[in-house]
């Protein structure tokens, strides 16, 4: 099924699905409960009051800001003293998790670091299932919402079968999250003169890239939210890095 779409609000294209218990790595198993004194899926405040779910009961832990639509897929790495540090698509920092249970979360504001807090469980981070019709809804949706912040038109286009239209509509609205957080560059403009359109297609491996003023974003259906590039990797594809 070929779309194009160019036009109109952004909804996230993942579900907050029931589970056992902020600014962005794949585990061969899910997180043993006692694994860093933290609970499977919990929600979590930074100093600076920065809320987060932490969904550690899945093979590849996922993390959710409160104020964004983005799920994070993480990369478990250990660390000395038997800490583990969890990375993002592009091998930044984004947790470090003490073996005591103490969290550290590092993020663009915060590059050293502020200490986080369990405030309560949390439910799993999942994505939703949809049909043909919301998947053009979800990628109308990512349109309107990157075009009116890069004041101009931006089309996403996407190639999707039964079998990719969750992920393809879960990584349109990362690409426009993308397109929004490059708007908040002071190199913001020179940046987004080289994107024309968003086109989304299947294939083995998450990718993000640059050609000719298409941004391509490839997704793999069989690796559920890993199947897709995280925002900062779209960014780095666009040239902000």
């Amino acid at each position: 099924m070929a779309v194009v779409i160019a036009c109109l609000c952004a909804g996230p294209a993942f579900a907050m699905g029931p589970g056992s218990l902020r600014d962005s790595l794949f585990g061969a198993r899910p997180f043993a409960q006692d694994q860093n004194h933290g609970p499977p899926v919990g929600r979590y405040v930074s100093q600076e009051g920065d809320g987060f779910t932490l969904d550690r009961s899945q093979p590849r832990p996922l993390l959710k800001f409160d104020d964004s639509p983005e799920v994070w897929v993480l990369r478990p790495q250990p660390a000395p003293r038997g800490d583990v540090i969890y990375m993002n698509d592009l091998g930044e920092p984004v947790l470090r998790a003490t073996r005591l249970g103490g969290l550290t979360l590092f993020t663009s504001d915060r590059p050293g670091g502020t200490a986080a807090a369990l405030a309560g469980g949390g439910v799993a981070l999942r994505l939703a299932q949809l049909g043909p019709q919301q998947l053009l809804e979800r990628l109308a949706q990512a349109s309107a919402r990157a075009s009116r912040a890069a004041r101009r038109l931006i089309p996403f286009e996407a190639d999707a079968t039964p079998n990719s239209s969750a992920i393809t509509a879960d990584a349109a609205m990362v690409a426009a999250e993308a397109v929004v957080r490059i708007t908040k560059r002071p190199d913001a403009k020179s940046i987004l003169s080289r994107i024309a359109k968003i086109q989304l297609v299947e294939g083995r491996k998450a990718a993000a890239s640059l050609q000719q003023g298409v941004v391509q974003i490839t997704v793999a259906p069989g690796d559920g939210l890993a199947g897709r590039p995280s925002s900062e990797r779209i960014m780095a594809a666009a040239g902000a890095r």
